[in-house]
């Protein structure tokens, strides 16, 4: 049997500049135009350590990963249509939105929140996006 024509139309994108993939998954993937991140958690790429600190430097390191996600793949966050964030606790979410915001000129994109029961590590944050490709990723 031939190569499967819809799973050859994706493309996996990777990034020195964010954590590498630490099991069966991408950090991001290309399709149809548009860009789909793994979710991010405040891995230092290049310690690939939790950052130290609380919400605001977590969420910083997270936007971070997925700004050089993003770049690699040729989009930026100007072209996020739809985020998910996942929250340890929701008492942190003024903190994370302060944070979170500054990402995004603009429009923002489509947005879910959600608090989680845990996160890999124990961070308090993760984050996964939706954005455009460039030319409709051609």
């Amino acid at each position: 049997m031939g190569a499967d024509p819809a799973r050859s139309a994706l493309e996996a994108v990777a990034t020195e500049h964010a954590p590498a993939a630490i099991g069966p998954y991408s950090q991001a993937i290309k399709a149809n135009g548009f860009l789909f991140t793994a979710g991010q958690i405040p891995l230092d790429p290049a310690t690939k350590q939790v950052v130290p600190g609380g919400i605001t430097a977590q969420t910083e390191q997270v936007m971070r990963n997925l700004g050089a996600i993003l770049t690699a793949a040729g989009s930026g966050f100007d072209r996020v249509t739809k985020t998910t964030c996942f929250l340890a606790n929701m008492d942190d979410f003024p903190a994370f939105n302060e944070v979170y915001g500054r990402s995004f000129e603009g429009s923002p994109p489509a947005r879910s929140t959600v608090q989680v029961a845990r996160l890999p590590l124990g961070v308090l944050v993760e984050v996964e996006c939706v954005a455009l490709l460039p030319d409709g990723g051609a």
